[in-house]
């Protein structure tokens, strides 16, 4: 018997398929897909987009996992180095370590001595107020480092129940600009931060490194 389908639910079903069909293109060719929502609700997906509305959706996981192998080759900068104190911090604050993972790799590439133009610094760049706050003595120093940036995200999960994503946009763009938002807030630096986290986490996760 057939049945009316409205232009909307047509273009949201075509939208569904498209995204499916760059999944399958994004495995084969290595891609990132990049998605974006126009004014009728209608999202949109590409893998090589010429718009600027257009934000990264999926990171191509094969192309994280070769920049792993050259950081974990390029000389001071050893991922392995750091490998049981994030277990064991880990451990201790109940935080996933692929997550820890993803966030040194997103933050500083695995580099303690990295520091950004705003003054974050260290493996999991803890800016200044935070650091002190965590009682973190040398945020240089890759064990109050590590320890103090995993008890922070311990506490941004508990204070967005269990909520990785809010956690992660926390953690970039601070407690307030999430409150203020009621969610990820609206700054292209954050969402394409938070989606480079967790596909980094995925990235940690499925291969086991």
């Amino acid at each position: 018997m057939p049945c009316d389908v409205s232009p909307y639910l047509l273009k949201r079903a075509l939208s569904c398929s498209l995204l499916i069909c760059l999944c399958v293109v994004s495995t084969l060719a290595n891609a990132d897909i990049y998605r974006y929502e126009d004014d009728e609700g209608i999202v949109h997906f590409t893998d090589a987009p010429t718009d600027k509305r257009f934000k990264v959706f999926m990171r191509d996981l094969k192309k994280d996992r070769e920049l792993r192998t050259k950081l974990k080759y390029a000389g001071s900068v050893n991922p392995a180095e750091y490998e049981q104190l994030i277990k064991d911090c880990s451990q201790k604050y109940g935080v996933n370590a692929s997550l820890v993972k993803a966030v040194i790799h997103a933050e500083s590439g695995y580099n303690p001595n990295a520091l950004s133009h705003k003054g974050a610094s260290g493996l999991m760049q803890l800016m200044p107020q935070t650091a002190k706050s965590l009682k973190v003595a040398d945020r240089f120093n890759p064990k109050d480092n590590v320890e103090g940036g995993v008890k922070y995200l311990r506490f941004l999960l508990d204070t967005f129940k269990g909520d990785v994503s809010l956690a992660l946009a926390a953690y970039n763009a601070g407690l307030n600009n999430v409150a203020r938002y009621g969610g990820i807030p609206p700054f292209n630096e954050t969402r394409t931060y938070v989606n480079r986290v967790l596909a980094y986490m995925q990235s940690y996760q499925s291969s086991g490194i």
